[in-house]
């Protein structure tokens, strides 16, 4: 069964967007994290690299780990949301929003009970979600040093 998010994640162009957005921010002064945001940074950043790991890594875990990783991943940004006020937690809050598609997912095939619009993904958007938690992590550690 195919996502209904189609061969986009949804989470990819998001992610990059945002990412993006906040280089540009921090290499031209608009803004600068303060000491708590780089801590927060710094502890999300370790999540996420303890949730995500390499590619090969990832794609030799069955279909069900991917995803509980991915939720590991989305837990680590919630987590660090909940500790910061400011442009840090908008940029968080931003990326628990793109990353949201992945609470909708199910690795697990349909039984006879209900399935709540969970959706089977892709190993493609598993990949792209991976990718893009990765990407995030790499942002992540680089405000945790800036």
């Amino acid at each position: 069964m195919t996502s209904q998010l189609g061969a986009d994640t949804g989470v990819r162009t998001p992610i990059e967007d945002l990412v993006r957005d906040a280089e540009r921010r921090i290499h031209d002064g608009t803004w600068v994290p303060t000491p708590g945001d780089r801590t927060v940074a710094q502890k999300a950043a370790a999540g996420l690299l303890a949730a995500v790991r390499a590619p090969l890594s990832q794609e030799a875990l069955p279909e069900v780990d991917r995803l509980a990783r991915l939720r590991e991943a989305l837990a680590a940004l919630a987590l660090a949301l909940a500790h910061v006020h400011g442009r840090l937690a908008w940029f968080l809050g931003a990326a628990v929003t793109a990353l949201a598609p992945i609470l909708q997912w199910r690795a697990l095939p349909v039984d006879d009970g209900p399935h709540f619009g969970a959706v089977q993904p892709t190993l493609q958007q598993f990949t792209e979600a991976e990718d893009a938690v990765r990407r995030l992590q790499i942002i992540l550690a680089r405000m945790a040093t800036a």
